[in-house]
């Protein structure tokens, strides 16, 4: 290619697409997502667990031994839709008697971003209307902004919710019931019912992103959405509107990025033809090291440690938060998951303006502009308490605390 043609290429940023991509694109999603790369900073930005409760001795025997007894699955391409005894054990592991499941109602796939990407390949047309349960993950807003589309907030939360009317004319409504990135908030089982309800009668998909669902802290777990949806046709082949979304990112460790969609059959297909052209085939190493560990029982096995230590780290973290930021800040306890979301008393707080002034003062959290597809919810935080030891978050708590007296100096 001669100098003449290398002139003539398009930059990127005038390209309508990735201009349209960027003007809906937060810069403070970069600064808390890199955090952690910061000497000195205290992380409570990001959704990220405890590097102390990976099974690492166990993980490390186990790829020694698929290395060496599976070579081929390990080393060479796989099936676009999963190693089918993955596959298998993912459909034992979700059946019940009224949700039995196949291999054909589950698709592996490289984590659980991976599977918003796809969905929003299939289901989303360009400018399509996404139904959202609001404030929204960062990630799925992340993986659907290629294709503009238009967000009508789902406020489940309030009283007199009308989930009918929150997904009639959608492409698909997204929810995370369980311990919501970011609320860290647990769905009540009425509005879950009406939700599986509204979808059946609506014709509607719902994407239920559930990968906090086994963090249970306090109180006993609730029905899935799946679940729910399946007691209209029990013990039936699932073919019904919910798409369930897995990973094992914080049942046993991110690094191996597996997870998976459970949906009707159709579906499925779908995803597939959409992940053939995205990776080909999910890690056939970590699939088999993944295969394993469930045989193993290695989640059932890691699970107490894990929640044990995030049970205290959240009580650790509130506690902090009562005895400095009360004056501020309101939030409840979660039950659940990785996340306390706190809001601003004072309606003129701007978090993203107290963003610099965190950082400045050694923390770092996000903003609830960056789960609003606007950006204009601006009054809220998400704190992380899985990542840092108890001390560290007491520590991160009164630099918060800093920031906020130096805001309210700067603003007279």
């Amino acid at each position: 290619m001669d100098g003449t043609a290398i002139m003539s290429l398009q930059p990127i940023a005038a390209r309508p697409a990735f201009a349209r991509w960027l003007a809906t694109t937060n810069d403070i999603t970069r600064i808390f997502l890199s955090a952690g790369r910061i000497p000195g900073l205290i992380n409570m930005a990001g959704g990220l667990p405890a590097a102390e409760t990976y099974p690492v001795a166990e993980l490390a025997a186990i790829a020694r031994e698929v290395v060496a007894a599976h070579p081929q699955d390990v080393l060479g391409y796989g099936p676009i839709e999963g190693l089918p005894e993955l596959r298998d054990t993912l459909a034992a592991r979700f059946s019940s008697e009224a949700l039995p499941l196949e291999r054909a109602n589950v698709l592996v796939i490289s984590g659980g971003m991976q599977g918003l990407d796809l969905i929003g390949k299939v289901l989303l047309e360009d400018g399509g209307l996404i139904a959202g349960q609001f404030p929204t993950y960062l990630g799925a807003l992340d993986a659907w902004r290629p294709r503009a589309p238009t967000f009508r907030n789902i406020m489940i939360e309030d009283a007199g919710f009308d989930a009918v009317a929150a997904l009639t004319g959608a492409q698909f409504g997204y929810t995370v019931p369980n311990f919501s990135n970011p609320t860290g908030r647990l769905v009540g089982i009425e509005t879950r019912q009406g939700l599986v309800d509204a979808a059946h009668s609506t014709g509607t998909w719902l994407v239920e992103d559930d990968p906090y669902g086994t963090l249970h802290y306090d109180g006993a777990p609730l029905p899935r959405l799946i679940d729910l949806s399946a007691r209209a046709r029990p013990g039936q082949p699932y073919d019904g509107p919910v798409i369930y979304m897995g990973t094992l990112s914080k049942e046993i460790a991110p690094g191996l990025r597996i997870g998976w969609v459970i949906a009707a059959p159709e579906m499925i297909a779908a995803l597939t033809l959409a992940k053939q052209g995205s990776d080909l085939c999910t890690s056939g190493l970590t699939q088999r090291v993944a295969l394993a560990a469930l045989d193993a029982g290695l989640i059932e096995t890691v699970q107490p440690l894990i929640l044990a230590t995030y049970r205290h780290r959240r009580d650790t973290l509130c506690a902090a938060m009562a005895e400095h930021l009360g004056d501020w800040l309101d939030w409840e306890v979660p039950v659940g998951g990785m996340f306390v979301w706190a809001t601003a008393r004072d309606a003129g707080l701007d978090t993203d303006l107290l963003l610099p002034h965190a950082m400045a003062a050694g923390v770092c959290v996000a903003p609830s502009s960056v789960f609003d597809a606007s950006g204009l919810n601006r009054r809220a935080i998400r704190i992380n308490f899985t990542l840092n030891e108890p001390e560290t978050l007491a520590e991160g708590v009164r630099r918060l605390a800093q920031a906020l007296m130096s805001m309210q100096a700067r603003r007279g």
